[in-house]
C-alpha cells in the first residue's frame, strides 16, 4: 500500500514538473529523480510508466525519458449522463427481480485504504504471508512451457482438473479430471452455478448470516436469497426443509467449513442430513469450500468435502486458490455429475470462453512444487498465532463485544455488538481512529436479529498490529457506545 502511494505521489510531482520542459526534451535520468525524490528506482520506474500511459512522457531505450511531443489535452467536458437512470431502470414485463446491483459488500473488502489505516476488514492474506517467490518461480517456468500461450481446453488444462479432482474428491477418488471445470478464482464459480442452476426470479437458499459476494452474485442474476439461519454446527437443518418446502426453491448455498463471517463448521450429523433434505426436495448444494486450505494448525483433522459424499450429483462444489496464495492467482474449480456439469460448461464458455493459460500453468507449477505443502504449513501456523493474538486483544480491549465461536480455520472473527450499536456509525468511528472493520449488515440478506462486525487478521502485518488494531477499535467503541 506505501508503495502504490510513492509511485503515486511521485508521478503527480513529476506530472508539475513537466511544464518545465519542452516538447521532446529530455527529463532527468532515473539516478537523479531516486537521489531528489528519495525514493527508490522501482518507484521511478512505475511513475514514469504511469506517465508514458498518460502520452505525457515517452522513453527509448538507451537514452531516457523525454517530454512528450503533443501538447497535453485539456478537461474534457462532462456530458449529460443523466437519460441512464431511465434506461437501466426500465422493467420490463414479468420482470420480476430489480436489475440494480449493490456490490458494496464486496467493494468494502476490496477498496484499496489510506496510509495509515490496519486492515481488519481484507479478505486477502498480508503479503508477508503471500508465496510471491514460489509464485515468480511458478510464473517462470510457466513461461518456459512449450505452448504456454496457446489457447487451452475450455475445461481448464488436464493436469489441472485432475489435480482439483484429487482435491475435492479426497482419497477415495470420488471424482476424476471430467467432473472438474477450471474457473477464473471463486466468486466466478459461484456466480456461474447460480446461473446455471436457478433461473431469474427463482428464490435461493442461503446460509444467514453469509458473504457478501454471493449475495451480491444472486441478485445481479436476478435471483431472490432467502435465508436459513445458521449456529455453532453450521445451518439448520430443520430450518433449511422448512424453507425448501415453504419456497420451491431448487438451489441452497452453503460454506460447511469455517463459514463466513461465523466461522462455523457444518458437524458431522448435520452433514448427513443437509445432503438427505437437499436430495429428496430435487434440490441443488451449491458448496463453496473457500478455506480449506486456511485451516490452522491446531485444528482437528479436516472433513471430507460434501461432494466426495455425493455419488448422485446433488452437490456442486466451488473452490478456489485465491485465498491461500494471492488475489491475482484467480484460479478455481466447479466440481459436479451428470446434466449440471454441461450447463456449468455452457454458461461458463459464454460469458468468458476460458482461463488464460499462461494463469493455469503458473498453477499447475505452484501446487506441484515441494515449496507448495511447505507454504500451507507456514499459513496454517502463522493464521493459528494471529487468531491467538486478536482473540487475546478483543477480550482485553472490547470486553462490550461478545465472541461467540473461535474457529479453528479461516481468517475472521464474527463479534455480536451490544443491542441497539449503530453498525455503521461504529465502522466510521473506527475509520477516525485508525482501522478499517466489517459491519455485519450487509452479510444478511434479511433484518438481522443484532448487530454485528467481522474482523479478519489475516490482513495486516502481524500480531503487533492486531493489538494495536483492537486498541484503535476499542477508541471507536467507547465513542459510540457512550452515545448509544
Amino acid at each position: 500500500m506505501q508503495q502504490r502511494s510513492s509511485v503515486a505521489e511521485l508521478a503527480e510531482s513529476l506530472r508539475k514538473d513537466l511544464d518545465r520542459y519542452s516538447p521532446g526534451e529530455k527529463l532527468p535520468p532515473s539516478r537523479a529523480l531516486v537521489e531528489r525524490h528519495r525514493v527508490s528506482p522501482v518507484t521511478v520506474s512505475r511513475a514514469l510508466a504511469a506517465l508514458v500511459a498518460e502520452g505525457l512522457v515517452v522513453t527509448r531505450p538507451g537514452a531516457g525519458a523525454f517530454r512528450a511531443d503533443r501538447p497535453r489535452a485539456g478537461v474534457p467536458r462532462p456530458g449529460d449522463t443523466s437519460w441512464q437512470e431511465v434506461a437501466l431502470s426500465v422493467e420490463t414485463a414479468g420482470e420480476s427481480v430489480p436489475r440494480s446491483v449493490d456490490a458494496s459488500g464486496v467493494l468494502a473488502t476490496l477498496a484499496t485504504l489510506p496510509p495509515g489505516i490496519l486492515e481488519f476488514n481484507g479478505g486477502y492474506l498480508h503479503s508477508s504471508l503471500q508465496p510471491e517467490r514460489a509464485l515468480a518461480a511458478a510464473l517462470a517456468r510457466a513461461g518456459r512451457r512449450p505452448g504456454a500461450w496457446d489457447r487451452p481446453p475450455v475445461e481448464g488444462l488436464p493436469e489441472l482438473r485432475a489435480w482439483f479432482a484429487r482435491e475435492i474428491g479426497g482419497p477415495a477418488g470420488a471424482l476424476g479430471a471430467s467432473d472438474v471445470l477450471v474457473t477464473a478464482g471463486g466468486q466466478s464459480a459461484l456466480t456461474c452455478a447460480l446461473r446455471a442452476l436457478a433461473p431469474p426470479g427463482a428464490p435461493v437458499l442461503v446460509e444467514s448470516p453469509t458473504y457478501p459476494g454471493m449475495l451480491a452474485a444472486a441478485r445481479a442474476s436476478g435471483l431472490r436469497p432467502v435465508p436459513v439461519p445458521v449456529d455453532a454446527d453450521g445451518v439448520r437443518p430443520e430450518l433449511l426443509a422448512e424453507a425448501l418446502r415453504a419456497t420451491g426453491a431448487r438451489v441452497f448455498v452453503c460454506q460447511p467449513l469455517f463459514q463466513n463471517p461465523t466461522g462455523a463448521t457444518l458437524s458431522a450429523g448435520r452433514r448427513r442430513e443437509v445432503l438427505a433434505i437437499v436430495r429428496e426436495a430435487g434440490a441443488f448444494v451449491v458448496e463453496d469450500d473457500f478455506a480449506r486450505r486456511l485451516v490452522h494448525e491446531d485444528a482437528a483433522p479436516l472433513p471430507a468435502t460434501l461432494a466426495a459424499d455425493d455419488p448422485d450429483g446433488a452437490v456442486v462444489h466451488v473452490c478456489s486458490l485465491t485465498k491461500a496464495t494471492s488475489p491475482s492467482l484467480r484460479v478455481g474449480a466447479l466440481a459436479a455429475r451428470g446434466p449440471a456439469l454441461e450447463r456449468l460448461r455452457a454458461i461458463q464458455v459464454v460469458d468468458s470462453f476460458f482461463v488464460a493459460r499462461p494463469l493455469q500453468e503458473t498453477a499447475l507449477e505452484l501446487v506441484g512444487a515441494p515449496s507448495w505443502p511447505r507454504h500451507l504449513r507456514t499459513v496454517a501456523a502463522e493464521l493459528h498465532i494471529r487468531r491467538e493474538a486478536l482473540v487475546t486483544a478483543v477480550r482485553r480491549e472490547l470486553p462490550a463485544l461478545e465472541l461467540r465461536h473461535v474457529p479453528p480455520g479461516g481468517y475472521h472473527l464474527w463479534l455480536r455488538l451490544p443491542q441497539g450499536t449503530d453498525e455503521a456509525a461504529l465502522a466510521s468511528a473506527a475509520l477516525r481512529a485508525g482501522v478499517a472493520v466489517a459491519p455485519g449488515r450487509p452479510y444478511f440478506c434479511a433484518e438481522p436479529p443484532a448487530p454485528h462486525v467481522r474482523l479478519s487478521f489475516a490482513s495486516v502485518a502481524g500480531t503487533g498490529e492486531l493489538a494495536e488494531g483492537a486498541r484503535r477499535l476499542r477508541t471507536a467503541c467507547e465513542e459510540v457506545l457512550a452515545g448509544a
